[in-house]
């Protein structure tokens, strides 16, 4: 399956179950093109064929996604199919591929908050706060980091890590920047920051357990 056929059928995979017809009509092409779409997904590990059916989960779509990464696919042109949930998910697995020890929607109590993505390696963690947004003015980040940087000085006290990174990732940013030392990462950005992290904890904000 080439880049370009998995691009055109991303659209169309939706959980639930549907023919080669109703396939070739959610992503605009012929039933041939359709069948040979739903047959490269099937041959990857995406979806099932049931009574004359193709059936979709919750998860195929990201799947299909990573797929197209893997083969060249621009992450940020293939995060904009995806849910807010599912851009949640494509963070955790690039710190998965990155080693990071990964936890997604980790709640704290006593206040209540939760932290959208949590990598932990060599006792270092990184505190991702995913935003799905597709503008971010100045003050709207500015919020966010101030929030995330309390997330992190609540999750310092209460896990057994010598130290936390706060860090927003985001969709449609065209370059990282720093807002009080706190990283703003584009998505496309993520991996590369991810290899990089140890060597950049200094200009980072940095919070370490007393």
């Amino acid at each position: 399956m080439n880049l370009q056929t998995i691009l055109r059928g991303i659209d169309g995979i939706i959980p639930g179950g549907m023919s080669v017809k109703d396939f070739s009509v959610i992503t605009r092409t012929d039933e041939e093109t359709a069948k040979t779409m739903l047959d490269s997904f099937l041959q990857n590990g995406i979806g099932r064929y049931e009574d004359r059916q193709v059936f979709f989960d919750e998860n195929d779509r990201l799947k299909s996604c990573l797929l197209a990464i893997r083969m060249g696919a621009p992450i940020d042109e293939i995060s904009r199919s995806l849910s807010w949930k599912d851009f949640e998910s494509l963070a955790a697995e690039i710190l998965d591929g990155s080693e990071f020890e990964t936890t997604r929607n980790l709640i704290l109590t006593k206040p209540r908050m939760q932290i959208d993505v949590v990598g932990v390696k060599s006792d270092v963690a990184i505190l991702i706060d995913c935003k799905h947004w597709k503008r971010a003015s100045q003050s709207s980040l500015e919020k966010a980091v101030k929030k995330q940087i309390e997330r992190t000085e609540r999750f310092i006290k209460s896990q057994n890590v010598v130290a936390a990174i706060p860090a927003i990732v985001t969709l449609y940013q065209e370059e990282m920047r720093f807002i009080n030392k706190v990283p703003i990462i584009p998505i496309f950005q993520l991996r590369s920051f991810c290899e990089e992290f140890y060597g950049n904890l200094d200009d980072l904000n940095t919070l370490e357990h007393s």
